[in-house]
């Protein structure tokens, strides 16, 4: 599945389990392809947010309620909540496919999605001269040695190939969706109908596409089908009836099970030496590939800005600030302890990534005492605080466990918390955060952690 829950941020991307979202309010969909659609049915009930066009299709294919599709306009910054802007641009990978440029407390992040990178995209007034905190890459072809032409270059490839084989009928494998513009141009190029599925058909026209499609069969030597009906077992049974070749358009490398069967390198995807240009271009401070498994980092490390990179918003409230300073060389436990309990309210945000900790949603809870007693100081906000509901509800069965909470509230400023109440994936939020970044920021903070984090590891 290609989604993200972004940390630091109330963002998730192509991300539709909500139960592994952790603190995700803000669900935001790049495109409709399958591997990016994962999870979202007709049962989804949160409002989403895509391109106009993918809202179109999203409703027509997933039957996803309209109430909670938000199409936003691409080109445009739309304000959404008080936390987050969003400006959607054109990814030119497919049919109403968007990058997000995000921009809120938590810095600046440029969200590619999938995406095939061209120099046109230099002049967008969204990213020229923009500081990119965070860019997240798709990395599907970010390897040296898998070269990729222009698609331009390779329509004229198939283009070549169907000129060898003028009494032959071709059949063009695709996906449901993506290389219409390879379509078109073969059909404008050869001046031929392309003859589609009605459920294609309809879909073209729902596109705005041009009007070089038709469900007529034999109104055109040029035909779209699935991409799994190339293969060795159909290219047999087409050619008994009449002789046929297969075109199929793809950037991977393929088996090709018949001589018939023409693979180019037709890619939607960016080129290494694409990508190579975009981050060199942009010079973000950091690059994360979306496709996970993959080291590309090390490729544009020498291409990244030195500029101090904004740090997922780790920190705590200002009011509570300045105590917790004053308090840390006695007791720094404890003042990140109040950092989580204040993080752990109904406004927080869960960092941790839900791939690797799915079930560390309701992991704060450890920090009953804190929070029961929290209001003596400067960190409670009364909404959500537990003091505070107990005497708003009025008087309530003393339990068992009172006394002992009332004797570890009092005796928490006097010696340091032990390690069963202390969430242990804190510390993980800032070591996940690339190391050459923290040191920029606060490199006596960053040393703090690390060592606290071992040093409770070896008490254990």
């Amino acid at each position: 599945m290609s989604g993200t829950v972004i940390p630091g941020t109330p963002i998730a991307v192509d991300f539709w389990s909500v139960r592994r979202a952790g603190g995700a309010r803000l669900f935001f969909l790049s495109h409709m392809h399958s591997d990016h659609t994962v999870g979202l049915s007709s049962t989804w009930n949160r409002p989403l947010y895509c391109s106009p066009l993918t809202a179109r299709l999203l409703h027509r294919r997933l039957q996803v309620p309209t109430c909670w599709i938000r199409p936003l306009e691409v080109g445009q910054s739309h304000v959404l909540g008080e936390e987050v802007t969003v400006t959607l641009l054109d990814s030119n990978h497919c049919p109403g496919s968007v990058m997000f440029l995000f921009e809120g407390a938590f810095g600046t992040i440029l969200y590619t999605g999938d995406f095939r990178y061209t120099s046109a995209m230099q002049s967008e007034p969204a990213l020229r001269g923009r500081h990119i905190d965070r860019l997240y890459l798709d990395n599907t072809h970010c390897h040296p040695h898998r070269p990729l032409p222009s698609r331009q270059c390779a329509m004229h490839q198939a283009a070549r190939i169907i000129r060898t084989h003028p009494r032959h009928q071709v059949v063009i494998g695709v996906y449901s969706l993506g290389k219409e513009t390879l379509l078109v141009d073969l059909a404008v190029e050869f001046s031929t109908w392309v003859v589609v599925s009605p459920w294609r058909l309809e879909q073209m026209r729902l596109l705005e596409l041009p009007d070089v499609f038709t469900a007529e069969e034999g109104a055109g030597w040029i035909r779209a089908v699935d991409v799994t009906e190339i293969r060795w077992d159909t290219l047999v049974s087409w050619n008994t009836l009449h002789p046929t070749i297969a075109i199929l358009p793809t950037g991977r490398p393929v088996k090709v099970t018949h001589p018939n069967i023409h693979p180019i390198p037709y890619s939607d995807h960016s080129s290494f030496s694409e990508l190579c240009e975009f981050v060199k271009w942009l010079k973000p401070c950091a690059v994360i590939p979306i496709v996970r498994g993959s080291t590309c980092q090390t490729y544009f490390q020498k291409y990244l800005s030195s500029a101090p990179q904004a740090l997922p918003d780790f920190r705590i409230p200002k009011p509570v600030q300045e105590p917790v300073q004053q308090q840390r060389k006695g007791r720094e436990p404890m003042c990140l302890l109040k950092r989580v309990a204040w993080r752990s309210g109904p406004r927080g945000v869960v960092f941790e990534s839900p791939e690797r900790h799915p079930e560390k949603s309701e992991e704060f809870t450890g920090v009953k005492v804190l929070q029961q007693n929290c209001c003596e100081s400067a960190c409670c906000s009364e909404e959500g605080c537990t003091s505070h509901m107990g005497k708003e509800k009025g008087k309530e069965e003393p339990s068992v466990e009172q006394p002992a909470v009332a004797r570890a509230a009092d005796a928490v400023s006097q010696t340091p918390v032990s390690r069963e109440h202390f969430p242990n994936g804190f510390a993980e939020q800032y070591l996940l955060t690339p190391l050459n970044v923290l040191k920029q920021n606060s490199s006596q903070k960053f040393d703090e952690l690390v060592e606290g984090f071992f040093r409770r590891g070896e008490a254990s």
